[in-house]
C-alpha cells in the first residue's frame, strides 16, 4: 500500500483560455520522466489542454493534432521530448508497448489521454488531471491529483490558483484524498 498522501486541488476554469493558462503553468513544472494523465469524457478538453501544454514548451506555435488515430505524436522541446499519447483506440493495454511507452516514461514528458486504457501499465508516479464540463460553454471543473511527494512540492511552488486569470480555486487549500 502506498503510504503517500495524494494532494488534490480542485479548480474551476472559466474558458478555453483558462485551460491554456493552466496547462502552461503545469508545463513549467515538468522534466523528462514526468507523466501527466488526462482524464475526462469526450469533449472535456483533454486535447486542448495537451495542445496548450506543448505550445507553452516550444518557442513557436506548434501544430498539435489529436493523436486519436496515430496513438502518439512526438514533440521536441527545450525541456525534452514530449510524448502525447491518445489511448482511446488502444485495443489492449499490452499494445502500448509497441508504441515505446516504457522508454517514453523514462526519457520523455508524457501526456496521456484515456489513461485508463493502459491498465496495469499506467505508472503510479504521475500527475492526474481530471477534466469535467463546467456550468457554461468551455468552462471546466478540474481536479489535479499529485500522486507523488515530488508533485506535491512542485504544485506548492505555483502561484495561488486564484491569481491566474480565468481560473478560480474550488478548494482554497490542497486536501488529502
Amino acid at each position: 500500500m502506498d503510504s503517500h498522501t495524494h494532494q488534490s486541488h480542485r479548480i474551476k476554469v472559466r474558458s478555453e483560455t483558462g485551460t491554456a493558462r493552466l496547462a502552461a503553468q503545469l508545463s513549467t513544472l515538468t522534466t523528462p520522466g514526468d507523466i501527466l494523465s488526462l482524464w475526462g469524457d469526450l469533449g472535456t478538453g483533454k486535447t486542448s489542454f495537451a495542445r496548450a501544454f506543448i505550445n507553452s514548451l516550444t518557442d513557436h506555435a506548434e501544430e498539435v493534432p489529436s493523436p486519436t488515430f496515430t496513438l502518439l505524436q512526438l514533440y521536441d522541446t527545450p525541456r525534452g521530448e514530449v510524448y502525447h499519447f491518445d489511448m482511446y483506440r488502444l485495443e489492449a493495454p499490452d499494445d502500448a508497448l509497441e508504441l515505446g511507452i516504457e522508454d517514453a516514461f523514462v526519457d520523455g514528458i508524457c501526456l496521456i489521454e484515456w489513461p485508463d486504457r493502459l491498465g496495469a501499465w499506467l505508472p503510479k508516479n504521475r500527475l492526474d488531471i481530471i477534466l469535467q464540463a463546467g456550468d457554461c460553454d468551455n468552462a471546466r471543473n478540474v481536479e489535479i491529483i499529485a500522486r507523488t511527494p515530488a508533485w506535491n512540492e512542485r504544485l506548492a511552488a505555483l502561484p495561488p490558483w486564484d491569481t491566474i486569470e480565468d481560473i478560480e480555486s474550488d478548494s482554497p487549500e490542497p486536501f488529502a484524498e
